[in-house]
């Protein structure tokens, strides 16, 4: 069978259940019998699978298939959608009936849509099935040597709790406008998360990492690299104190810190908020909103990444977006329904978690341009302050742009030293103005390691985030000393 994603969609999702472009003209025409201004019928066929090892054995197995079409007309302001995991033309037929009602009868007539293959984009990952990149005992047998490292690395070290995921997933976008395309996507990911124990006391650490390629990927030098984190943090956290509490400079490493980035900022730069006016970014285009220095982007179109794709979810190429230049605010990120009334140019962010949900306007790799500063400078810089190494959960509301997040590793700075780890360390502090009271930017922007996960509206798809070292003068910590 061809590797090609639109002949493979086509031998997938249309033949076995006898539908062609001839079928599926004959349902947008159905649609269009009303006014509606756009329709699209998104189809997704995916595979999944999930291992996880406790304790040397297998605790949980799971492999999952899920196929299905979303139909979607679009009217104005307002979206009518319906979604079968019946793949048939009396399927498709009876939720066009039910989305073409959003439009008034009798104004466009019967119409003919020519479909036709889109412009060839860029493959930013092998189109193959990562499920099948190794044998089951073979994925066994990785977990066993990630729980083997960890417990090696220190007697500590008491539980090991390692998983390993993969998903294949394959894609068909057809559009009223005549646009037809595919994409074949990949996505693997593994975690581990250890507990340590010492005088009592436990403490647990994880790390992981992943992205849209095989599980050849996770070689033994990558495990060990993953086994270590895990650990480190456990360890450190052992001999942790209860943080201080205050408003102090605070320092972000770089890498997964970016979620801050993410939560905080770039949520309230999604197209469908500052459309609604309810993000604190709205009608601020042009204004100053962060400090000089501070260049934050938006990237679908990094090769191998957890949150880069070859197209959206509405067919649409992905982009390297720049959502705020030197502090300046340069635009927002739109998926075509908001681009559209807001008159403003698509950047190919229309993200859905699958055929039974609508496109919104999403993130794919969020982070900021790294700096001149070298990071042990900016540690250096601090006369008393937090460093937060990494970041567990948080919470952000989108209108006022306030956030709370919880540092998993941090440490008291005094005197521009690292002095000892401390636990129990939230931040404090509002999206828009912690962007103005960046004062240090890092030399070392890095990625996450591909594990990130973004909620809205009750969809999840998978992100990437990123950071240099940064130093944010006067943020609020919540502490337990």
């Amino acid at each position: 069978m061809s590797s090609h994603p639109l002949a493979l969609a086509e031998a997938t999702l249309l033949k076995p259940y006898a539908l062609d472009s001839g079928s599926l003209d004959r349902v947008f025409g159905q649609i269009l019998t009303h006014q509606v201004d756009y329709a699209d019928l998104y189809f997704q066929y995916s595979r999944s699978e999930g291992w996880s090892l406790e304790e040397g054995v297998v605790k949980a197995g799971s492999f999952h298939i899920e196929q299905g079409v979303g139909v979607r007309a679009i009217s104005g302001e307002k979206t009518a959608f319906a979604y079968s995991d019946d793949i048939q033309l009396a399927s498709l037929e009876q939720a066009a009936l039910a989305t073409r009602a959003i439009g008034r009868a009798g104004q466009n007539g019967q119409q003919q849509i020519l479909l036709r293959q889109s412009p060839e984009v860029p493959r930013l990952y092998v189109p193959h099935d990562p499920l099948a990149t190794l044998k089951d005992a073979e994925k066994v047998s990785l977990l066993e040597r990630l729980e083997r490292f960890a417990k090696g690395m220190d007697p500590r070290v008491t539980q090991v709790m390692a998983s390993l995921a993969g998903e294949y997933e394959l894609v068909l976008v057809a559009r009223s406008d005549g646009h037809l395309s595919a994409d074949i996507r990949p996505l693997v990911r593994v975690s581990i998360q250890v507990i340590a124990e010492e005088g009592g006391v436990r403490e647990q650490g994880s790390a992981g990492g992943g992205g849209r390629f095989g599980y050849e990927y996770f070689t033994d030098a990558m495990l060990q690299d993953y086994a270590r984190k895990a650990v480190d943090q456990a360890v450190t956290n052992l001999a942790a104190r209860p943080a201080p509490a205050g408003t102090m400079t605070v320092v972000l490493g770089s890498g997964w810190p970016g979620i801050l980035l993410h939560e905080a900022i770039g949520h309230g730069l999604e197209g469908d908020f500052n459309r609604k006016g309810t993000s604190a970014f709205a009608g601020r285009i042009g204004e100053r909103v962060a400090a000089r220095g501070v260049t934050v982007l938006d990237d679908g179109t990094i090769a191998n990444r957890r949150g880069s794709l070859n197209q959206d979810d509405e067919g649409n190429p992905t982009r390297c977006t720049t959502l705020i230049e030197d502090g300046i605010l340069k635009g927002y990120l739109q998926d075509s329904l908001n681009a559209r009334l807001m008159g403003m140019p698509l950047t190919g962010n229309g993200r859905r978690e699958s055929f039974a949900h609508i496109p919104l306007p999403r993130m794919t790799n969020t982070y900021m341009l790294g700096g001149e500063r070298d990071p042990a400078e900016i540690i250096a810089s601090v006369d008393h302050g937090l460093y937060a190494v990494n970041f567990g959960g948080g919470q952000v509301d989108i209108t006022s742009g306030k956030f709370v997040f919880s540092a998993a590793e941090a440490w008291l700075i005094e005197k521009g030293r690292l002095l000892y780890p401390v636990k129990g360390a939230t931040l404090i502090g509002n999206g828009p103005d912690v962007l103005t009271r960046v004062s240090m930017i890092g030399n070392d922007m890095a990625l996450d390691p591909g594990v990130g996960v973004c909620g809205k509206e009750g969809q999840s798809v998978p992100v990437g985030v990123g950071l240099p070292t940064l130093r944010i003068d006067g943020l609020t910590v919540g502490g337990t000393a």
